[in-house]
């Protein structure tokens, strides 16, 4: 029987009149303001079997008690804002009172006018509108009390009576998210529930305590979703965007877990670690609210802390996203007791207690946001109003984007900017800058004033003075370097410079030169999506070559620069019995430049006008990549991650996931591509490895995969010395923390120059921006060849890095190139893939995957 229908018959046989005030958790505790609770609705034991905090919910549960408290009760509207990668629903309920749900559009569409008119919100205004709070749970879905909460609080919520709650529900429009991370909660309560017996056991080092790799915390491609607020490349993201801009919020709240030994944590964070783009009166705001969630936990006993660690800087966190969109981001972390109970330090951990701590600082958020109603909506509506105040003290005006060098990853940037409501304009006229020409249809600008001024501030600023020297994510993320795009700031009133406003970001730019072709196509490979295409082709069975020379060659009826690096398509193939029909052919090269964006020439013959002819030796063939990628315990699940995602997501090639634990059983001649991603490659057999190279295999190595390879000797580089100890000499004990702190790159931008003669480094030009937030520095290979890129004179463009780490950048190896054997290894110093938004370094991550058999 259906859960739904199964409620409706428990209410057949249940009395109507209002329970008892007693919350229906395995947990008591005192709730202000309530009288009784509705027995029309139902409680959480009724749908789901099991009380609150007697085990771990699954995340379709949750979604069964939400569809079923809202099918009765008067006070909810459940929506779904998106599916994730597994396809479950991410939900949320919008909770007001019944008069409030008749006229929620109309509320909704005034509710904007804070920040798309608010010079025209007077104080009286803001009086009688309700203020919105978006609580969300459980990001991580191994820190699962957070969702358990949400379930006991949307009961509450639909169920408690009395004048505090009829207040409250009049006075606030509530989204209620239970399920940031289904897919990830899934993983672990499936675990959490199967490794349970009929008794729980405390024991951390039982079955139940340690789940297996990846754990629960991440999305279904191991992504920290909780980094992904302002990249928003993820569905769960992006339909939870939808959502943040379509109501606009003035309280944010997000609700985590920690270490099971400590207490609980509320904001604000270390005070030193704000983001300098962010108001004072943001952190006032959230000091006060403090008070609240002080009070509710106080009245339970719990234990607490705040100012004292995390941060309000990344504003790609959900507890600071907030910060830059007028709202005040709120961070809520529960020690946690993963298991149903486990041993701490001081006793025993209870997964009720989280569960009771988590539903007591909703319940705060909640009274605070009422009783600081105005105070709030106040704050909001002057962010917005202040906002062409703080874009005439900036010095920049606009930013101006071009589109020539790849198309692509700059209309993947402008889709970026519009799901956070950032206007853009086509660039109206030209401007220079730098030596560079910007062109209309070949560009398009931000301005500075518009409502997300702060934002866009954040998004585009390079930064490198900071008030504190540790970081408790990473110290930059601007844009237009991770997506590799050439761009400027404009000083001057922008005004003259701004075209049409755009819309719609749509990808186009897929162009044919020339009409069909019975000789061959060139591909140019400058488009982001280049490699999908050229996958496609190899796939189709036709036999593609890259040029290592230049070359001018006819193209209807003129002659062409190619550059090289491009791909030559063979319309007839040596195998002729493999040949396509010429219609199919044609359709192939339809479809790439369709789908994929990219720039093809029909050929008229091989000869060249200059440079090489097309059948030179000065090309390779490219083989079809079958690709494994190293995974398991003892590898790094974001790095494996994010090169699963970006193969079989974004470029739609098929690879192979392989545990480390398996190697040494697998037939690794099945692949010619094996990526070690990042790990400490505790099983995997080093020997193995380097035999197989040694037959012709492609490694590809990035971050701690390269650290491995060059411990275990599969190519030699030099690690520069670096005397931390000597550093710390100075310091007092009480120091040393901060110390060594100060140290660590935590996530920072750099220049390297890049040989672009070089297979791996075709399509790009003679320096590129790297993200680096490792410690490990190696000099540059000796042997000619080898070093594809290395660290510029200058390197450092955006973020933290200590005076010492700096000094010993330059010239450091950044990329590097081996033969072994008839093998190849490819390797990254750090992450080229880092998050799913460096679109500029991952293509040189993609030309290590196409070209590693072509030098």
């Amino acid at each position: 029987m259906h859960v739904r229908l199964l409620f409706a018959f428990i209410l057949l046989l249940s009395p109507t009149a209002l329970q008892a005030q007693e919350i229906p958790a395995v947990f008591d505790m005192p709730l202000e303001g309530v009288t009784a609770y509705d027995s029309s609705i139902p409680t959480p034991e009724q749908v789901l079997g099991h009380k609150i905090g007697e085990r771990h919910t699954v995340p379709h549960q949750l979604v069964d008690y939400f569809e079923a408290v809202a099918e009765v009760s008067d006070r909810i509207v459940l929506n779904v804002h998106a599916y994730s990668y597994e396809n479950r629903p991410l939900i949320h309920a919008i909770v007001t009172s019944p008069e409030n749900h008749a006229r929620l559009e109309q509320l909704r569409e005034n509710h904007l006018r804070l920040s798309e008119s608010p010079n025209e919100i007077s104080d009286e205004a803001i009086e009688d509108m309700p203020i919105v709070v978006y609580q969300g749970y459980s990001i991580h879905g191994n820190e699962a009390s957070g969702s358990e909460a949400a379930a006991l609080y949307l009961y509450h919520l639909a169920a408690a009576q009395g004048e505090m709650m009829d207040n409250a529900l009049d006075n606030a429009i509530i989204i209620l998210d239970p399920l940031f991370n289904p897919d990830g909660r899934d993983r672990f309560t499936d675990w959490a529930n199967r490794n349970r017996g009929g008794v729980a056991t405390t024991d951390p080092q039982d079955r139940e305590h340690l789940e297996p790799w990846p754990g629960g915390r991440t999305n279904h491609y191991w992504f920290d979703l909780n980094r992904d607020w302002l990249p928003a490349q993820h569905p769960e993201s992006q339909g939870r965007m939808n959502v943040f801009h379509s109501w606009r919020p003035q309280i944010l709240t997000d609700h985590h877990e920690m270490g099971s030994s400590s207490s609980f944590f509320f904001m604000p964070g270390i005070p030193s670690r704000n983001n300098p783009l962010t108001p004072e009166r943001n952190f006032e705001l959230t000091a006060a609210l403090a008070e609240y969630h002080a009070e509710g936990l106080d009245a339970i006993g719990t234990l607490y802390y705040s100012k004292e660690s995390f941060d309000d800087f990344y504003y790609g966190k959900g507890s600071t996203f907030p910060d830059a969109n007028g709202a005040i981001g709120i961070l809520f972390e529960q020690a946690s007791s993963r298991a149903l109970t486990r041993e701490v330090n001081n006793g025993e951990l209870h997964y009720g207690v989280t569960v009771q701590n988590q539903f007591a600082t909703s319940l705060s958020t909640l009274k605070g946001a009422i009783e600081l109603k105005n105070e709030f909506l106040t704050y909001y509506r002057d962010f917005y109003a202040g906002a062409s105040q703080f874009a005439n003290a900036s010095e920049t005006k606009a930013y101006v984007v071009s589109l020539e060098r790849d198309r692509t990853r700059g209309q993947a940037l402008a889709q970026m900017l519009s799901r956070h409501r950032i206007e853009i304009y086509g660039l109206g006229r030209s401007v220079e800058s730098d030596g560079m020409t910007y062109r209309p249809g070949s560009a398009y600008i931000v301005p500075v004033n518009q409502p997300q001024a702060r934002l866009v501030k954040g998004i585009f600023e390079t930064r490198t003075a900071f008030q504190d020297s540790l970081f408790y994510d990473v110290s930059t993320w601007t844009m237009p370097l991770a997506f590799d795009l050439d761009y400027a700031e404009i000083q001057a009133n922008p005004a003259r410079l701004l075209g049409d406003r755009i819309e719609d970001v749509q990808y186009d730019g897929g162009e044919r030169v020339g009409g069909e072709s019975d000789y061959a196509y060139v591909m140019e490979w400058d488009r982001y999506f280049a490699p999908r295409a050229l996958y496609k082709v190899q796939k189709a069975g036709l036999h593609p070559r890259v040029l290592h020379k230049d070359t001018r060659v006819r193209v209807g009826g003129d002659y062409v620069d190619i550059a090289r690096g491009s791909i030559v398509i063979p319309v007839t193939p040596r195998d002729r019995g493999a040949q396509l029909s010429k219609a199919d052919t044609e359709s192939l090269i339809n479809q790439i430049i369709e789908e994929d964006f990219v720039r093809v020439y029909a050929i008229e013959s091989g000869l060249a006008r200059a440079g090489v002819d097309l059948g030179t030796p000065s090309s390779s063939a490219l083989k079809k990549p079958g690709i494994a990628l190293l995974t398991g315990s003892g590898t790094s699940a974001y790095n494996a991650g994010e090169v699963w995602h970006l193969l079989t997501e974004r470029y739609q090639i098929p690879i192979s996931l392989l545990d480390v634990d398996r190697v040494a059983s697998a037939d690794l001649s099945r692949y010619t591509t094996i990526i070690m991603s990042g790990g400490f490659y505790g099983d995997l057999v080093p020997t193995q490895i380097a035999q197989w190279v040694q037959e012709g295999g492609h490694l590809i190595t990035t971050s701690s995969g390269t650290n491995w390879a060059i411990r275990n000797q599969l190519f030699e580089l030099k690690e520069k010395e670096f005397d931390l100890d000597s550093l710390m000499a100075d310091y007092p004990y009480d120091q040393l923390d901060e110390a060594r702190g100060a140290q660590v790159i935590g996530g920072a931008i750099f220049s390297a120059d890049i040989d672009i003669t070089h297979p791996i480094a075709y399509g790009f030009r003679e320096t590129v921006p790297l993200f680096r937030n490792s410690t490990t520095f190696y000099e540059a290979p000796e042997s000619p060849g080898r070093l594809v890129a290395s660290y510029s004179n200058n390197p450092l463009l955006s973020g933290y890095i200590s005076e010492e780490r700096l000094e010993q950048m330059p010239g450091s190896a950044a990329i590097v190139a081996h033969r072994s054997g008839a093998g190849r290894i490819v390797s990254f110093m750090d992450n080229p893939n880092f998050r799913a938004f460096w679109y500029g370094s991952s293509r040189i991550f993609m030309n290590a995957v196409f070209f590693s058999g072509a030098f």
